[in-house]
């Protein structure tokens, strides 16, 4: 058998071509206007979607490889394992690459912005391209109306300040108060966290007057509320979007790679700060997207970080999204 497809055979010669055509090119307007498309524009990215009334953005603040993923992941486990599950996955054993995704949601009323990326101490190492990005995405920082702090490790907290003043000039800041007061405390000084709170006195105190620090269940705009997953930091928070009866995490560093932390959620990662509390925070978190069959954004999730998850033997598995949210 053979099948040959011409235009003539593609529209038809009768009525049912000349009414089929018409009816395909409707359908396919209306899934464009539905549908914002992804772009890279001198090395910016971004993918914008639909959630109901409210659009949402992510944005590439770039990547940047490491190697040696046990020295990462795992660390309760033998460096073996880990490239075992690499490997089971077509992953290469001996290396990874991290990506950064600042997300922005449009609810129509507010611009409300999640983390920061790296900012312009990432530049020279590729990432700090979160404003080209937005850009790019057809935002000018003076949009941003509300920019939300999961945590205040220094890929979410860089690009707060630019040249020494503030990034999104006409922001008002929304923050975790147990994440600001650990890293706000000068008892941090002389300690493994020491670096952390010098970047917070830097990028953060400077906005402190602006800045509105929530507990659990808070309320950040209309729709968007957040969640305590305290664990990767001392403070870590993790926020719901609701729009129209949709809804969608965004699950910030609750899981750091799509493979190593969500299909063993149980093993250590070396940038939890506890790393017990961090492991519940995951199957607390990532139970509920499984059961609620939920949409998330992770921050170091494969751009353009959003996906689903469905329960497997010992954790979970990713599901990239790919045409959910484009008709």
């Amino acid at each position: 058998m053979t099948f040959s497809l011409t235009r003539r055979t593609l529209f038809g010669t009768g009525a049912v071509g000349a009414l089929a055509a018409p009816t395909l090119l409707t359908h396919f307007a209306k899934a464009q206007d539905r549908m914002e498309t992804s772009a890279t524009t001198d090395g910016t990215a971004f993918k914008t979607l639909k959630l109901g009334a409210a659009k949402v953005t992510v944005i590439s603040d770039g990547t940047r490889m490491s190697g040696k993923p046990h020295e990462t992941y795992g660390l309760n486990q033998t460096a073996d394992a880990v490239s075992a599950l690499l490997t089971e996955n077509f992953l290469p054993a001996d290396g990874f690459v991290n990506g950064f995704s600042p997300a922005l949601v449009d609810t129509g009323t507010d611009v409300v912005l999640f983390d920061t990326g790296l900012g312009e101490a990432g530049r020279e190492m590729g990432t700090g391209k979160l404003v080209d990005g937005l850009k790019a995405a057809g935002y000018m920082p003076e949009q941003v109306s509300v920019v939300v702090i999961t945590h205040m490790h220094g890929d979410h907290i860089g690009g707060l300040i630019t040249a020494g003043k503030p990034t999104f000039p006409n922001a008002r800041y929304v923050a975790g108060q147990v994440e600001y007061d650990f890293w706000k405390d000068e008892a941090r000084a002389g300690t493994p966290a020491e670096n952390g709170h010098k970047a917070v006195l830097e990028k953060v105190v400077p906005l402190a007057e602006k800045t509105t620090f929530i507990a659990d269940g808070a309320e950040v705009v209309p729709g968007i509320t957040a969640l305590a997953a305290f664990g990767h930091s001392p403070g870590h928070m993790v926020f719901r979007l609701d729009s129209d009866n949709k809804a969608l995490m965004l699950t910030a560093d609750t899981a750091n790679h799509y493979v190593l932390s969500l299909q063993r959620p149980d093993w250590e990662v070396r940038f939890d700060m506890d790393k017990a509390a961090a492991a519940a925070a995951r199957r607390k978190v990532f139970d509920m997207i499984a059961t609620d069959r939920l949409p998330f954004i992770g921050y170091h999730m494969p751009f353009p970080a959003v996906g689903f998850v469905e329960r497997s033997d010992l954790g979970y598995r990713f599901v990239p999204a790919t045409y959910q949210f484009d008709i």
